[in-house]
């Protein structure tokens, strides 16, 4: 049996705004925005590259707006990530990485981990509610070097 993940509901004070910041800062695509009550609206969003979409709107949840805590995004070149959304306004925190990482207790250092290893490095940043995200690199390669004839 499969149990894929396909939405995570988070509450916003102005869905406008939410929408706003998620499509035209973040660079999630609009999947759906659907209204057809004062009561209800739901507004679908997922990020390039997920199987997993991301629901704000009014009526889908009685969860405080900016509850929403540490939901992951992965990426393969945290750098690359962390400058693209600061380019676009989004207040990223600074890369961290985890340290001691082969007996990691909760400890971190400045930067990407040296070695670049999976789920040793994140960053940060909040929607304009307080719903938390994290920037984590999985699968990172470094770029091909330049061959010389």
């Amino acid at each position: 049996m499969d149990y894929k993940l396909e939405v995570v509901t988070l509450s916003v004070s102005d869905v406008d705004r939410a929408l706003r910041f998620y499509t035209e800062k973040v660079g999630f695509n609009l999947d759906v925005d659907y209204h057809p009550a004062d009561a209800f609206r739901v507004v679908q969003l997922t990020p390039p590259g997920s199987a997993c979409s991301v629901q704000i709107g009014v009526g889908l949840t009685d969860a405080p707006p900016g509850t929403g805590r540490a939901t992951y995004l992965a990426v393969t070149d945290l750098e690359a990530a962390r400058h693209e959304l600061t380019g676009r306004g989004v207040a990223v925190g600074d890369i961290r990485h985890k340290s001691p990482i082969e007996d990691w207790k909760g400890g971190w250092e400045a930067g990407v981990d040296p070695l670049r290893r999976d789920h040793a490095s994140f960053a940060d940043f909040t929607d304009p509610d307080g719903n938390s995200w994290v920037l984590q690199e999985i699968g990172h390669r470094p770029p091909p070097s330049a061959v010389s004839s």
